[in-house]
């Protein structure tokens, strides 16, 4: 066999060979720029920097292509070591930074920076993903005259996350573009159409929406399923309108679907997965816990959302996940899963009360109810502007464990609902239940009072004081209860009022009740009845045919009871084998009761004949032999006491020659 050739070894670089010039380097390093080969281009920015360190143009290569190729931590890197030249990479850096979701350093980054263009539109999206969305879209707003690329887009998408969807149609005609230029547009005003509730025009839109996003990216020669990917967002809202409208089958199978096939962008599979959960509730709870598992960080312990999942979802988006799995971990009983993960979430969302109301939740399920109403009192004493929704909590938490001052308390610290007809109710009722009457007094007081003051058009004071009047007669304060009627009289005149006025004031001042009294309207058909004789007679005659009219009705009426009390009759059941035509002697009264209680029980007679062996084998024959030779013999007066034992014994010879019944024969005879 003959050897192998020996590979001819490389010519070593001559290490007086000139490297390539500067400008070739710069040429290749925009031809990989160009192409997109960021690699490529990292490489040639070094070799750059190998010939002419500090080169400035040579770094912003550098870092660009870093940053285009997803190596946010190399670019941070390269911008910190090129700190001591005179450029400025400070927008470079804050872009890093918010790309890592350092979202505080970011902004401090770009102080130093002059208001342009480029540092406006990153400073919306720091601002976006931080929630405040305020002054993200102020800055939108400031740029709508400046010529940006999708502007229209990410205002739109601004002002519904902020809650001012009213204005995006006013944006639109400033802009002067309509909503169906592209389905990204279309998409951001549908969801500022179901912000303010116009179910039906989003859904025409998100329809119009997707089919332009068809035919868009068809056109750019993407795939099926890049399509399907890239239209996920309009799938998931179109669900979420479908659930708004009721149609809750077809809501969960888009639902499932998206999930499912899992051809969709990591926040719209989140936002898919929460929906469902919260359209099927607690009915598997199993199920809802191992689809929101999907969407947690693989690596963590406890749960926590995975890193893209909490870059691309909103601030309240991720509070409702977090809030849906806590639900499922109470309902599921896993009390110490839900309290570790209740645990974090003050940290998460700092600016929040669903925290504190979870952590509320969490001690209700463990019984503790009375720490439940402490730890909600603490926070509105600590946070008073966002104490009304915790009020209410406590409020309820400490109505369900029957402490009905608490619940007043509570409910007494809310000033804007306190005149309320709602809050009102629940105040009195709840003082009634604690015994304080002059508290609900006050409480009813206090309402008439304010609506009394009240310039506002839609005014309670009408619904408000007969219901005090009745109050005050429940309680037998008629005096109070006669005045509330007789300002309702002079301030409202209704018919219903002067009644209950009359009624009241009967019982203290009989000449006040027959002055209000001519005021009520004569019943029509009443003027020719003569009221003193009436009330001399023992009582009204009826007319004949009326009477025979009301026999009638009366005997139908019986008729029709007596049909409708008929029920039918059933066949009584009896024991398997039983003939009802020849039932039998009667069954034994004493058959339910042990044995050995029974009357006629005997116990069983023990062999003796073991106790008489004393001798030989032929010795007891012989014994047995004359005994009978004797009995045979015996004299008349003995013959009565023979045939009684004969009997006996017969009888007994008679039982012993049948069969003893098995356990499963007996269980049935004694039956």
């Amino acid at each position: 066999m003959a050897p192998k050739p020996k590979d001819k070894p490389k010519p070593s670089p001559s290490p007086s060979q000139p490297p390539p010039p500067i400008e070739d380097l710069f040429t290749s390093l925009n031809k990989h720029i160009q192409r997109s080969e960021y690699k490529q281009a990292v490489k040639v920015a070094d070799q750059v920097l190998g010939i002419a360190p500090g080169d400035e143009d040579a770094i912003r290569c550098k870092v660009v292509a870093l940053i285009k190729g997803d190596s946010i931590e190399d670019a941070l890197t390269t911008i910190q070591s090129a700190r001591n030249l005179p450029t400025d990479f400070s927008f470079f850096k804050a872009y890093c930074l918010y790309r890592q979701n350092k979202l505080d350093e970011a902004l401090d980054s770009l102080k130093s920076k002059e208001r342009s263009t480029p540092t406006m539109l990153l400073e919306s999206q720091i601002l976006y993903r931080q929630g405040k969305m305020d002054a993200c879209a102020d800055i939108y707003q400031k740029l709508q005259k400046s010529n940006v690329e999708s502007l229209e887009i990410n205002a739109v998408a601004s002002l519904v996350a902020g809650g001012r969807a009213s204005e995006v149609q006013g944006t639109l005609d400033a802009l002067r573009v309509k909503a169906t230029s592209t389905f990204e547009l279309a998409y951001n005003t549908a969801c500022s159409l179901i912000e303010r509730e116009k179910y039906s025009d989003s859904e025409q839109l998100l329809l119009s929406a997707r089919r332009i996003g068809q035919e868009t990216l068809l056109e750019e020669n993407l795939d099926a399923d890049e399509v399907e990917i890239e239209l996920a967002p309009i799938a998931v809202q179109l669900a979420y309108v479908q659930q708004i409208f009721g149609r809750r089958q077809e809501a969960i199978e888009a639902y499932t679907s998206i999930i499912n096939r899992n051809l969709s962008d990591e926040s719209s599979l989140a936002v898919a997965v929460n929906n469902l959960v919260a359209l099927k509730g607690p009915k598997d709870v199993s199920d809802g816990l191992r689809k929101i598992d999907r969407l947690k960080e693989k690596d963590a312990q406890n749960f926590q959302l995975s890193h893209t999942v909490e870059l691309k979802l909103l601030r309240k988006q991720r509070e409702a996940i977090y809030t849906n799995r806590v639900l499922l971990l109470l309902h599921a009983n896993k009390m110490d899963q839900a309290r570790e993960l209740v645990a974090c979430l003050p940290n998460m969302f700092p600016n929040s009360v669903t925290p504190i109301l979870l952590q509320a939740a969490v001690l209700v399920r463990e019984n503790k109810a009375g720490k439940a109403e402490e730890v909600l009192g603490q926070f509105a004493e600590k946070f008073p502007d966002k104490s009304k929704t915790v009020l209410l909590a406590r409020a309820q938490v400490a109505a369900a464990a029957g402490h009905p001052l608490v619940a007043a308390e509570s409910l007494s610290k809310i000033p804007d609902i306190q005149h309320m007809p709602a809050t009102v109710a629940t105040l009195v009722a709840l003082k009634e239940r604690a015994g304080d009457i002059d508290g609900a007094a006050a409480v009813l007081n206090s309402a008439i009072q304010w609506w009394s003051n009240a310039m506002t058009e839609d005014n309670k004071l009408a619904s408000i004081m007969p219901e005090a009047a009745s109050f005050m007669l429940r309680h037998g304060r008629q005096e109070e209860a006669a005045r509330l009627y007789e300002e309702l009289v002079k301030s409202h005149g209704s018919i219903e009022a002067v009644a209950g006025l009359i009624t009241t004031v009967a019982q203290v001042d009989i000449g006040k009740a027959e002055a209000y009294e001519k005021k009520l309207k004569p019943l029509p058909g009443l003027k020719s009845i003569n009221v003193e004789s009436l009330e001399k007679t023992s009582g009204a005659k009826q007319d004949e045919s009326s009477l025979r009219r009301g026999l009638v009705e009366a005997h139908e009426e019986s008729k029709s009871k007596e049909k409708t009390k008929k029920k039918r009759k059933r066949k009584p059941r009896y024991p398997k084998g039983f003939d009802p035509a020849h039932p039998g002697p009667p069954p034994d009264p004493e058959r339910w009761l042990p044995k050995r209680e029974r009357s006629s029980y005997r116990p069983k007679r023990k062999d003796k004949r073991a106790a008489q062996v004393r001798g030989s084998q032929g010795a007891v024959v012989r014994e047995k032999h004359e005994a009978g030779a004797s009995g045979a013999n015996s004299s008349a007066p003995n013959s009565t006491s023979n045939q009684a034992s004969s009997s006996k014994g017969g009888s007994q010879n008679s039982a012993a020659e049948k069969p003893k019944p098995s356990k499963s024969s007996r269980k049935k005879s004694r039956n």
